[in-house]
């Protein structure tokens, strides 16, 4: 999908007039590391497994069934191979040169903090922090790709991910964090989310600054109200300014 050139110029002059960004994203930030979006085809919910995704990856499963969730944890949620794209490297980029305040991101991957990115608000949390649900003990990800069955701690308690799971709250921190920082911008840029998974996507309503702009594949709820809407790769366009 080919990106106007004149709405490419356009971002370039917000960036250019804003002194405190905000990123919100989503899995489209990572799809292009190939990283499996959920919901696009050929995405997590449309692989062939006992249960769908959203079931096995919910509190109750964790709880239930264990063997089975770390088996799609390790093959589906682990992505080691996964490298910071075009787009996390603008990103840290343009923190680096003090234009962008902070990233919130929806993905679990790590890949915002890889490319150089210091202030990343991780709504979901993240698969490189494993703790033991007795002891308090972290593992990264790398333990919990070698381990088998249900991965335990030396003291013999769980290892549960870091992650939020469905039916699990959000960290308030974590909120707290993004609220302050999408509340007190001079720009927001959504991208590559479909703004379809809540509470996460309630966030930007905090934002009162001047210029909101999204950058996605696909048509989200918030393209109306956008001073300025990019569709296409979230990469692709970043790296244009």
């Amino acid at each position: 999908m080919a990106v106007p050139g004149d709405k490419v110029r356009l971002l370039k002059q917000y960036v250019e007039e804003s002194s405190s960004i905000v990123f919100f994203g989503g899995a489209g930030v990572s799809t292009e590391s190939g990283i499996p979006d959920f919901r696009s085809v050929d995405g997590l919910y449309h692989q062939q497994w006992k249960y769908p995704p959203e079931t096995i990856i919910s509190h109750s499963f964790f709880l239930r069934d264990p063997e089975e969730f770390y088996r799609f944890y390790r093959k589906k949620l682990l992505c080691p191979e996964a490298k910071p794209n075009a787009a996390h490297k603008k990103l840290a980029e343009l923190e680096a040169a003090g234009k962008l305040k902070a990233v919130v991101t929806q993905n679990i991957d790590g890949l915002h903090q890889m490319a150089g990115s210091k202030q990343v608000y991780e709504l979901h949390g993240s698969v490189h922090r494993n703790y033991c649900q007795k002891c308090g003990r972290f593992y990264d990800m790398e333990y919990m790709l070698h381990s088998e069955g249900v991965p335990r701690c030396e003291c013999g308690g769980v290892i549960k991910p870091d992650v939020v799971l469905y039916e699990e709250g959000l960290d308030d921190a974590t909120i707290r964090g993004a609220v302050r920082a999408i509340s007190q911008a001079d720009m927001l840029i959504i991208g590559g989310t479909s703004l379809a998974v809540y509470p996460a996507a309630g966030l930007i309503d905090y934002f009162t600054g001047k210029h909101l702009v999204v950058i996605n594949r696909d048509a989200t709820p918030r393209d109306a109200s956008a001073d300025l809407l990019i569709q296409g790769n979230i990469g692709e366009v970043l790296s244009g300014i």
